[in-house]
C-alpha cells in the first residue's frame, strides 16, 4: 500500500461532501403528536368561548336593556315629583342638590334645541324604545344636545319641556376591560387544560416509542409496558406489545443457539473432510479442487454468519486507520492491485474494530473481485475519508465498470448479484448486505454510487469519536 501516494481522485475531501451518495437522512420536518393535540384543543376552546362570549352579549342585551330603562324611568319619574312638588325655591335647591349628589342635570328645553337620538347600537335602541313606552310617546333619548355628549332624555312636566343629562355608562355594556379579564382567565384555564389533557393522552405513546427504541436496539429487557393501566385500548396495546417483545427475544436466543449449532456442527465434519481429502485422494489436481471446493464451503458459512449476527453492538472508539491498513494488509501482495489511501492521521471513530475490519475487508474483496479494469485487468483502489462536524466521511472506489444506476439500491439486499460478469464469480451475494448491517449497528450510513469518472462508490458515515 502506497500511503504516501497523492493523486487525483474523486475521493478529494471537497468533492466528498458533494457526493452523489444519500449518506445523510434528514428527519421529516412536522410538528409532535402533544403539539397536534395542543393546537386542536387550544382552537376548539377557543372557538367555544368566542361562541359563549357573542351568545352571552347577544342575550344579554334584553334584560340589560329593560334593567336600564326601569332605573332611567325611575330617575325621569322621581325628578318630575320632586319638581312638581316643591315651590320655586326648593326647586333650584334641588337642582343643585340632583347635580352634585346623583350627577343629574335638569335643564329647560328650548324649541332651538339640536339634538342628536342615541341609536348607537342596538341595546341603546332598545333602551330608547322602553322608555317612550314608559314614560310617553313624546320621551326623546339623545346622545347629544347642542354639541354637548352625554345621555339626554327629554321629558315634559305640566306642559313644559325639560332635559334630563345622566352618565351614559348607566345603559352601556359591560365595560371592556371586565370582558378581557374574563376572556384572560377563561384562555388561561384553556391552555392550562388543553396542555394537560395533551400531555395525558401523549404519555402512553411516549412510553410506547420509548419502548420500541429499545427492543430496536435489542434491549428486551427495559421494553416492558404497564399491563395495568386504567384505560383499556391502552392495556390491550401495553399487552400485544410486551408480548411481541417476548417473542423477538425469544427468537434472539433462539438465532444465537442456531449460529452457535451452526459454527459447530458444520465446521467440525468440514475439518475431517479436508483431512480426508489430504490423506486419501492421490490426484493433485482433484485434490486441489476439493480443497478449494471445502474453503469455499466454509467461507459461504462464515458470511452467513456474519450476516446473521446479532445486532446490538457496544461501540468504542476506533482507530480508522489502524482498521483500514489491518483489512488492506490481509488482502495480501498483488501486483495487480494498486490502493491508494487519503486518510488524515489518528481519524477515530465510534465503532466496533472487528466489525469495521469485515466491513472494509468486504468492501476491498467485493472491489478485487468485481472492480477489475477491463482493458489493463489491474484493480486500483482509492480510499479517502474526511471528518464532517460530528461525523467521518469515507468513500472507497474502484475503477471498474461499474453498475447500472437501477441496479445500486438492490446490491445491498442479500444474494442479489448484478450483472453476468458478476455472477460468474464465486460468492454468496451477502457481502455489501453485511457491510450494511455492520455499519447500520454502529450508527453509521452507508450507501452505492457510481463514480463520475468509472467505477462503483461505497460512501460510508461513521461517528466521529471525541
Amino acid at each position: 500500500m502506497d500511503s504516501e501516494s497523492r493523486v487525483p481522485f474523486e475521493t478529494e475531501p471537497t468533492s466528498l461532501e458533494t457526493a452523489p451518495a444519500p449518506l445523510e437522512v434528514r428527519p421529516t420536518r412536522g410538528v409532535s403528536l402533544f403539539w397536534r393535540t395542543f393546537f386542536f384543543l387550544t382552537l376548539l376552546l377557543t372557538g367555544c368561548i368566542v361562541a359563549w362570549l357573542q351568545t352571552f352579549r347577544a342575550l344579554e342585551y334584553e334584560p340589560r336593556a329593560l334593567q336600564s330603562a326601569q332605573q332611567l324611568a325611575s330617575l325621569v319619574n322621581l325628578s318630575r315629583a320632586a319638581l312638581v312638588h316643591s315651590d320655586a325655591i326648593a326647586r333650584v335647591s334641588l337642582v343643585k342638590t340632583l347635580a352634585a349628589e346623583e350627577g343629574l342635570r335638569i335643564a329647560p328645553r328650548e324649541p332651538n334645541d339640536t339634538f342628536k337620538v342615541y341609536d348607537v347600537d342596538a341595546l341603546s335602541r332598545n333602551v330608547a324604545s322602553q322608555l317612550q313606552m314608559r314614560l310617553g310617546a313624546d320621551t326623546v333619548v339623545a346622545r347629544e344636545v347642542n354639541g354637548q355628549t352625554g345621555l339626554w332624555i327629554g321629558f315634559t312636566i305640566d306642559g313644559d319641556q325639560y332635559w334630563l343629562l345622566t352618565d351614559p355608562s348607566r345603559i352601556g355594556p359591560v365595560a371592556g376591560t371586565t370582558w378581557l379579564i374574563w376572556l384572560g382567565t377563561a384562555a388561561l384555564l384553556s391552555l392550562t387544560g388543553a396542555a394537560l389533557i395533551a400531555r395525558l393522552i401523549n404519555r402512553p405513546l411516549k412510553k410506547l416509542s420509548f419502548a420500541a427504541s429499545r427492543v430496536r436496539e435489542g434491549d428486551f429487557n427495559a421494553s416492558q409496558l404497564n399491563e395495568t393501566v386504567a384505560t383499556s385500548e391502552i392495556r390491550e396495546v401495553n399487552i400485544g406489545f410486551n408480548r411481541m417483545a417476548q417473542r423477538l427475544s425469544k427468537i434472539e436466543q433462539d438465532r444465537a443457539l442456531m449460529l452457535a449449532g451452526i459454527s459447530h456442527d458444520l465446521r467440525t465434519p468440514l475439518a475431517r473432510l479436508r483431512l480426508e481429502t489430504e490423506m486419501s485422494v492421490a490426484d493433485p489436481q482433484a485434490r486441489e479442487h476439493m480443497s478449494a471446493d471445502i474453503e469455499q464451503v466454509n467461507a459461504i458459512i462464515d458470511k452467513f454468519l456474519d450476516y446473521a449476527r446479532p445486532d446490538n453492538l457496544q461501540a468504542t472508539e476506533v482507530s480508522l486507520n489502524e482498521v483500514i491498513d489491518a483489512a488492506v494488509f490481509s488482502l495480501g501482495d498483488d501486483p495487480n492491485t494498486i490502493i491508494k489511501t487519503r486518510i488524515e492521521s489518528d481519524t477515530r471513530v465510534m465503532g466496533d474494530a472487528v466489525e469495521l475490519k469485515r466491513v472494509f475487508s468486504n468492501l476491498l474483496e467485493n472491489a478485487v473481485r468485481y472492480g477489475r479494469n477491463p482493458d489493463t485487468g489491474v484493480v486500483q483502489i482509492d480510499i479517502a475519508a474526511k471528518p464532517k462536524d460530528d461525523a467521518v466521511l469515507v468513500k472507497l472506489r474502484d475503477h471498474g465498470q461499474g453498475v447500472s444506476p437501477e441496479q445500486l439500491t438492490q446490491l445491498t439486499q442479500p444474494f442479489f448479484r448484478g450483472d453476468a460478469a458478476r455472477s460468474d464469480a464465486t460468492g454468496t451475494g451477502l457481502g455489501l448486505a453485511i457491510v450494511e448491517r455492520a455499519v447500520a449497528r454502529m450508527g453509521g450510513r452507508f450507501a452505492l454510487a457510481n463514480s463520475s469518472t468509472g467505477g462503483l462508490a461505497a460512501h460510508i458515515k461513521l461517528r466521529r469519536a471525541g
